[in-house]
């Protein structure tokens, strides 16, 4: 069974292979994403739940796509 070297590792070494302005969109998207988590985390314990639902596909026209997301909240009846 073979066994993937961890994240941080995979990830250096794939932007060692990258542009700086590949590499700069990438810390862009990471530093969004880890505010995104901490946002999702604040509204769970505001008591909602939240789920990210890929709405749409955006498309380069040259082979490359980013999924794009939106919010699904639930508030439980209390």
């Amino acid at each position: 069974m073979s066994t993937k070297p961890p994240v941080k590792e995979r990830s250096e070494e794939m932007s060692s292979s990258m542009s700086m302005d590949e590499q700069s969109a990438i810390r862009m998207v990471a530093n969004d994403l880890h505010r995104l988590n901490q946002s999702v985390m604040k509204a769970v314990e505001a008591g909602v739940s939240v789920e990210l639902i890929r709405s749409a596909r955006h498309h380069s026209g040259d082979g490359n796509f980013g999924d794009l997301l939106t919010p699904v909240i639930v508030k439980q009846n209390s």
